[in-house]
């Protein structure tokens, strides 16, 4: 009987269903995966995928639970395997697509994928993934749902102005979008006070706040937004794994001299993280003086605004990963030459 080295439990999560891969990892290196089943993405469910692993597992090895990002349907399966004492591995989607490419089958179902989300983690030694911060969990979805709030507000004052604009406006119709408009506002002023009075009441937290916010054109609300949502940066190694999370990494299309696609953003990350730098990045090349110049030479380079605007919300988000990690402020005669020559 082969020695079992490793086990992986690949689920592809969806709001119903965990669609679930059981394999294992041999002595000689050999890949087999000995089970397939789908499973309600319920309690019941869960406990149902727990009990057909444990008889499918060699109880002498550790077992890996792995599954992809995937909003917020992942959360249910995470935290009970987690308070249960489970090793859980959360993977961001576009790790698993690209790691999908490079296998021989190139048919994608969701069996396919949970094969292929086992068989990464049976290949890789992949960081445990641990409950966020109870403080962060909070703030996350203080500022998630403000964004829902302006967004909202957003459509309703488009729908005014388009009433406005029509030859015969129904002042009914003005008067409750305008009451709407209030009522949302004042929504928005309440999260405001919470996510103050969330972080005053820790101190660490409120201390990193005031130094991420020396960063041109980033306030306190992007800072809080950013922690939020990278859970205090908990499984964040480095600069280009962040960028990639956020769905700021650079993606070419490149084949001999036949191919060769315009370089684009991958967007296949937290959308939250990514919009949060968005607004500090236009103010950061309108009023800082080497951003600004930045930017221009950009623009200049290849002609394209937003491609430039994005390399300058890559370059905020990573200054943010740095002054959090080292304890430091903003030193604008520091970072001078560091973000002219970093920005490509």
């Amino acid at each position: 009987m082969k020695k079992v080295l490793k086990q992986a439990v690949g689920i592809d999560v969806a709001l119903d269903e965990l669609v679930v891969t059981f394999g294992q990892l041999f002595g000689d290196l050999s890949i087999e995966f000995t089970g397939y089943k789908v499973f309600k993405n319920s309690n019941s469910g869960i406990l149902a995928l727990l009990s057909w692993v444990e008889k499918l597992a060699d109880s002498q090895v550790s077992i890996q639970y792995i599954m992809e990002a995937t909003g917020v349907y992942h959360e249910k399966l995470a935290y009970h395997l987690d308070e249960k004492q489970y090793e859980v591995c959360v993977v961001l989607p576009n790790k698993i697509s690209n790691y999908m490419r490079t296998l021989e089958s190139k048919t994608v179902t969701d069996k396919s994928c949970s094969q292929a989300i086992s068989q990464f983690g049976l290949e890789r030694k992949l960081d445990l993934w641990t409950k966020p911060n109870k403080v962060y969990k909070k703030l996350q979805q203080l500022t998630r749902e403000r964004d829902q709030i302006v967004q909202e507000r957003s459509i309703i004052k488009n729908q005014i102005h388009a009433e406005k604009s029509e030859a015969e406006p129904n002042q009914r119709s003005l008067e409750r979008m305008e009451s709407r408009i209030k009522f949302l506002s004042t929504q928005e002023k309440e999260i405001k006070i919470d996510i103050e009075e969330i972080t005053k009441t820790d101190i660490e937290i409120q201390k990193t706040i005031e130094r991420i916010t020396t960063i041109p054109g980033v306030g306190s609300l992007t800072a809080v937004t950013v922690l939020a949502e990278t859970n205090g940066f908990e499984l964040i190694r480095n600069k280009s794994q962040l960028a990639s999370y956020a769905g700021l990494d650079v993606k070419e299309k490149q084949s001999g001299t036949s191919v060769k696609g315009k370089p684009r953003i991958s967007k296949k990350g937290n959308r939250n993280l990514r919009k949060s730098v968005y607004l500090p990045a236009l103010s950061a090349v309108r009023w800082d003086e080497h951003f600004k110049n930045v930017y221009a030479r950009l623009v200049g380079k290849h002609g394209i605004k937003m491609k430039a605007l994005v390399a300058i919300q890559r370059k905020i988000l990573e200054l943010i990963y740095v002054l959090f990690k080292n304890g430091t402020v903003y030193d604008k005669e520091y970072h001078k030459n560091s973000v002219q020559t970093a920005i490509v």
